[in-house]
């Protein structure tokens, strides 16, 4: 198997690069990400505990018509995790620093799951930077966290984790690792017989080889399990309590850039119902249903997902 940096160097002409930004609680720290063609500017963005590589099969042909940038989210991939704490919303304004770093243009931006969620956000706040938009199985309307494991994982007491993280203690159980991620996948696609080995590979890399992912990924899964309970709450009871998944439900009206919802046919963990009531609530917005894939459309059906996007972008 070759080394996990070789997917940068064989994807992006300059290889894995570098980007330092002040995150949310204001600390420095460094982004991966890459980038190939030319071209205006579209941004790909993974969802929750996933990175780059979730992507690899869109690269290359969005790298015909546009200047694609992949980013690994704070705390993913090969990004940096900063020590805690870490607030609620701290992806958007994350966001927002990497694109005005990346680009003086305003920018298209494509995104999944939570990454999309985010990127609805940045929309709403600061139009300026984002010239269209595509979302693709957002969960904008969640009941609770999807997966049994994440909600498992969003159990456990932070400082257990972070001493399983530092100590490196994943590695010793690399194939346990790499069993319960293929037990997840199956959740996301719909044909689990499609999983290969060398994808389970790819994608628990950062988790048993990059310090802080672990960390990262669990104190996400905290924060958004809160603000769904706290969303919840809130509908049962009226409170005004503030909450940051309500705050973007109640302001989609101020999305105005041209949006693509693509939702997978067979998302087992956001039904499409979710994308039909965001389609209503969107201004300037089409729905497209992408077959024959689960909720990581990016994976599933990379040829659909693709040339939705392009013709969305006039490249039909």
């Amino acid at each position: 198997m070759a080394k996990m940096t070789d997917w940068w160097q064989t994807t992006f002409p300059a290889g894995r690069q570098t980007l330092h930004i002040l995150d949310a609680g204001n600390r420095k720290v460094a982004i991966a990400y890459g980038e190939i063609g030319s071209g205006q500017t579209l941004i790909l963005l993974h969802g929750i505990g996933s990175w780059s590589y979730n992507w690899q099969s869109c690269i290359e042909p969005l790298s015909r018509s546009f200047r694609v940038i992949c980013v690994d989210a704070k705390g993913y991939g090969f990004s940096e995790t900063p020590p805690p704490p870490e607030r609620v919303g701290h992806q958007q304004v994350e966001l927002v620093r990497i694109i005005q770093a990346l680009s003086h243009l305003p920018v298209i931006v494509a995104a999944e799951s939570l990454g999309a969620l985010t990127a609805l956000a940045v929309a709403q706040d600061q139009p300026d930077l984002i010239e269209r938009l595509i979302v693709i199985n957002v969960p904008i309307f969640p009941q609770k966290l999807p997966s049994p494991a994440m909600r498992a994982i969003a159990q456990l007491p932070l400082p257990l984790i972070r001493w399983v993280d530092r100590s490196r203690l994943l590695r010793l159980f690399a194939p346990l690792v790499r069993y319960g991620a293929r037990q997840v996948r199956r959740e996301v696609v719909a044909d689990p017989a499609a999983i290969t080995s060398e994808e389970i590979y790819w994608l628990t890399y950062p988790y048993l080889n990059v310090p802080g992912t672990l960390t990262q990924f669990a104190t996400d899964l905290q924060l958004a399990a809160r603000e769904i309970d706290r969303l919840q709450s809130q509908s049962l009871t009226n409170d005004a309590q503030p909450n940051l998944i309500a705050n973007i439900q109640q302001h989609l009206d101020r999305v105005t850039c041209p949006t693509l919802i693509l939702w997978s046919e067979c998302d087992r963990w956001f039904p499409v119902e979710d994308g039909i009531r965001l389609q209503a609530k969107l201004p300037q917005a089409q729905l497209q249903i992408i077959a024959g894939c689960g909720h990581v459309a990016s994976r599933g059906n990379p040829e659909a997902v693709s040339a939705a996007i392009l013709a969305f972008c006039g490249f039909a």
